[in-house]
């Protein structure tokens, strides 16, 4: 290179005390040609190797390209403290603690629901959000909801994330919805749903959003229909028979909405799946038929209260389920995956942590 070259390209990674950057070698462009394909893994230690490259991760400039050009890394977080978050790479099988949260004692004592949305995690209790960033590995105040609410379903596609449903501040069943945009970190507002519910589930399946089962009505029985959004035509329609059956083995069967938790369901490669707890069994939905029926056994040691504690979560082309058992003094949980595409289940155990077997929160996260 000449002088001038050399000259343009410290330049352009920041100046001359970054003249042994990887930007300087090879340029700008194919350097982050090169980075959008590295794992996710390495960028904290990519930022340390000078201002350049941090300003370049911390940009959030490298997951939009990375978006652009289909390449995808799924990373579970989950929580089994009230302020203590993890993060596990299932690729690399590495485990990374994320900042602890700095909130008041409310925040710690009450019931949260979580949500990954690009490069964001997003943690809702009291109608506060706390929202984990992965380009500064730190928490801040999340934007307010158009109507704020818990109990909600949620699911997310790509930077985008809709919830729905839910409970307001005055216990009022919802059947508004919102969208989030993590680019942007506002919210819009939706057409409403078809019914109320609360404590329902909700997933991205076929381009459109699904909302599950969940309590609603003014007798607050359990809704064994789910409803699907087109967010092209921005419509609205009930599907009968969508919800995986309850404990008690009945469709309609009433309860109490605490007894047990929202329907346990993920989308692989746009089928729907659901975790039975009662009988430790995973069920498939006929899409076509609108049936569910059992393909085959949960983990063993995959134990729940009522369906409480236990994560099951899409991650990339595999389904995810986090737990424990039950059995007194035990203090660890199984990471365990499973592939649909490679026939009936046969789980293969990730990796096992130390900790208490009762997961409050999972989301997983791709960029």
């Amino acid at each position: 290179m000449t002088k001038a070259d050399q000259s343009d390209s410290r330049r352009q990674a920041g100046g001359s005390s970054d003249s042994d950057s990887l930007i300087h070698t090879i340029g700008r462009d194919n350097s982050i040609s090169c980075l959008i394909r590295c794992s996710r893994s390495d960028y904290g230690s990519i930022a340390s190797l000078n201002q350049s490259f941090r300003s370049l991760i911390r940009s959030g400039l490298l997951y939009r390209l990375r978006r652009q050009n289909n390449v995808v890394e799924h990373w579970i977080y989950f929580s089994c403290d009230s302020l203590e978050w993890v993060a596990f790479d299932p690729i690399r099988h590495r485990w990374m603690q994320l900042p602890r949260m700095i909130t008041n004692e409310c925040f710690i004592v009450s019931d949260k629901e979580s949500l990954a949305v690009g490069t964001e995690l997003l943690v809702f209790t009291k109608f506060i959000i706390f929202r984990y960033s992965i380009l500064t590995n730190s928490w801040s105040p999340g934007t307010r909801m158009k109507t704020p609410r818990c109990l909600f379903g949620s699911a997310s596609l790509g930077e985008i994330a809709i919830v729905a449903g839910g409970s307001d501040e005055q216990l009022n069943i919802l059947s508004s919805a919102e969208l989030y945009n993590s680019e942007t970190q506002e919210w819009e507002e939706l057409p409403s749903m078809l019914k109320p519910r609360k404590m329902c589930s909700a997933v991205f399946m076929d381009g459109k959003f699904y909302v599950i089962g969940g309590i609603g009505g003014s007798d607050s029985k359990v809704l064994t229909c789910g409803e699907e959004y087109d967010l092209k035509t921005r419509t609205w329609t009930e599907i009968p028979d969508m919800a995986p059956l309850r404990a008690g083995g009945t469709r309609g069967v009433q309860m109490p909405a605490a007894a047990e938790a929202p329907p346990l369901i993920a989308s692989v490669n746009n089928e729907l799946y659901a975790a039975d707890h009662n009988n430790m069994e995973v069920m498939k939905f006929d899409k076509v038929r609108r049936v569910w029926f059992t393909v085959g056994r949960l983990p063993e040691r995959a134990a729940s209260m009522h369906g409480w504690g236990l994560a099951f979560r899409a991650c990339g082309d595999s389904l995810i389920v986090i737990g424990g058992p039950r059995a007194a003094g035990a203090s660890f949980l199984e990471l365990n995956s499973w592939v649909p595409s490679e026939g009936p289940p046969e789980w293969n155990l990730l990796d096992t942590r130390r900790s208490s077997s009762f997961v409050h929160n999972c989301a997983v996260m791709g960029c």
